[in-house]
């Protein structure tokens, strides 16, 4: 067990989080966006004594509408973009957001949101040269914009502009000149007006995000982002960078990213995500990866990273069966690579999601690398008393969550838990189970884990129907959002969820973006 002095100083004091991505908060427009509501919640954190708002990954979503497989975890997702200041300034009118007006305020529907917001996003693009000085007087000068972005827009750009002109196929379905665009093919696509939207696009995330991060910061409310170790496939960084993954000369992918198979899945997991070829990002000193860090840090605090066992060793599917059954454990660049990111991020804002089977020599690297892991309080009850996640046996170095984005919500969870998980939850804590996510959530705070990150749905003691997401099952997923009321109903127990935090010792302090 490490010593408290490893633990980087994001984490060094206790403290409290809560969860909610930001396509969940309330909103007119048919999605969460970085406006209004989301002050709201900041305010909500503030008074109820949070230091931590974590979100999914904030990229622009494709097919299946996943925030953990974007076309760049580069760019920022434009459906985030409050359409407010725009309204305001003139640039687009309350009218012609209309047909977004239509869209349900208690889910996503991403089908008719995808149909309804860019024929908008356009209207407003086409008066952008109208109304450029209102908009730098508020997000900067556009050419600045793209000068501190060159490193990675000009390529998203070029690759949604190919993307759109082929109809939305993945970039190895383009013809060849497309595939591994020449530097003159790609200086003639910046002069397409589809680029120069994609810029606009960008230029208003960023703007907008940098004004929320801002007020999160003036509130002393940190954001925790979340970045998944793999690239999607179909995404700018893969097709502009082929080298640095497991691609063939012809465009196709040779190894892809899965699970083994294990007790939970006889069949292993085939996730399809390319794989990195680890020699060549060590050749460049990971340069790549660490550009990918710092842009993360731009937009967050602190940055979870999915699945960080793959930095130690990564299952291997050859793309020609994808069958996880047929893959083989492949050596990772261990910590080679966290040796540079420790020079470059000296403070290692990071946390490592190591949940699931892990080897002890997986958990020694994340120890080596000086980051805390993850325990997840749903996993605790199964009966064994040497149960890694149970309170008694959690080491000091993880960050405690009641659940996951990717769990049940506790009363979801626990209705369908088994008897006998059930009574091994109500006798651990010596509750009957009547509220089972309050019940979590204080027995959570009381635990010595530097930090205790609660999904906003447990807040609310919401049910299944509140499930954030159901891994293996595609469809259905990242639609569920907060009500008006429901944040109201948040702000009510503002009070009583300082109390707790005082109680244990995880108000919030004045250093925590120290």
């Amino acid at each position: 067990m490490s010593s408290k002095k490893s633990l980087p100083s994001w984490i060094s004091r206790r403290a409290a989080g809560v969860l909610l991505h930001f396509t969940s908060l309330p909103g007119k427009y048919g999605i969460g966006n970085v406006g209004s509501s989301a002050r709201s919640f900041v305010d909500f954190l503030d008074s109820s004594g949070f230091s931590f708002w974590q979100s999914c990954p904030v990229g622009p979503t494709g097919f299946g509408d996943s925030p953990y497989q974007v076309f760049s975890s580069f760019a920022g997702n434009p459906y985030l973009i409050d359409w407010e200041p725009l309204v305001r300034i003139g640039l687009v009118s309350e009218d012609e957001l209309s047909p977004l007006l239509s869209l349900p305020s208690h889910e996503v529907d991403y089908g008719t949101l995808h149909r309804l917001f860019f024929p908008a996003a356009r209207l407003a693009f086409s008066r952008f040269e109208d109304f450029r000085d209102d908009l730098a007087a508020v997000y900067g000068d556009l050419s600045a914009f793209c000068f501190s972005n060159q490193g990675w827009l000009p390529g998203y750009a070029s690759f949604q502009v190919l993307k759109h002109a082929e109809h939305g196929k993945p970039w190895w379905e383009w013809p060849e000149p497309a595939r591994r665009p020449s530097s003159s093919h790609l200086a003639e696509l910046e002069a397409d007006s589809e680029y120069a939207f994609q810029v606009f696009l960008q230029y208003l995330f960023w703007g907008q995000w940098k004004e929320l991060r801002a007020y999160a910061r003036s509130r002393e409310v940190a954001l925790l982002g979340d970045l998944p170790i793999y690239e999607a496939p179909d995404s700018s960084e893969v097709w502009r960078r082929p080298d640095l993954f497991q691609i063939s000369g012809n465009s196709s992918f040779t190894h892809l990213a899965g699970v083994p198979p294990d007790y939970f899945n006889e069949d292993g997991q085939f996730w399809g995500n390319p794989l990195y070829d680890w020699d060549c990002h060590e050749k460049e000193g990971f340069a790549w990866w660490m550009e990918r860090l710092a842009l993360q840090l731009e937009l967050f605090d602190v940055v979870r990273i999915d699945h960080f066992r793959g930095f130690h060793d990564y299952w291997s599917i050859p793309a020609v069966t994808g069958d996880a059954r047929e893959g083989c454990w492949e050596e990772g660049p261990g910590m080679k690579f966290w040796e540079i990111a420790r020079e470059r991020f000296p403070s290692l804002p990071f946390l490592a999601e190591d949940l699931g089977l892990i080897s002890e020599e997986v958990r020694g690297l994340r120890r080596k690398a000086g980051l805390p892991g993850m325990a997840v309080l749903q996993f605790a009850f199964d009966g064994d008393s040497e149960n890694l996640y149970l309170p008694h046996n959690l080491e000091h170095d993880l960050v405690l969550y009641t659940g996951t984005h990717d769990n049940d919500t506790t009363s979801g969870w626990y209705a369908s838990a088994s008897g006998e998980v059930r009574g091994n939850f109500r006798s651990y804590f010596n509750v009957d189970g009547s509220s089972p996510s309050w019940d979590m959530l204080r027995a959570a705070y009381r635990t010595t884990s530097p930090l205790v990150v609660v999904p906003a749905q447990d807040l609310l003691s919401l049910g299944s129907e509140a499930r954030f997401n159901e891994p293996g099952h595609p469809f259905g997923n990242w639609k569920w959002r907060l009500s008006g009321e429901q944040l109201e109903d948040l702000r009510c127990s503002s009070a009583y969820l300082a109390e707790q935090g005082k109680l244990a010792g995880r108000l919030a302090k004045r250093e925590v973006l120290a």
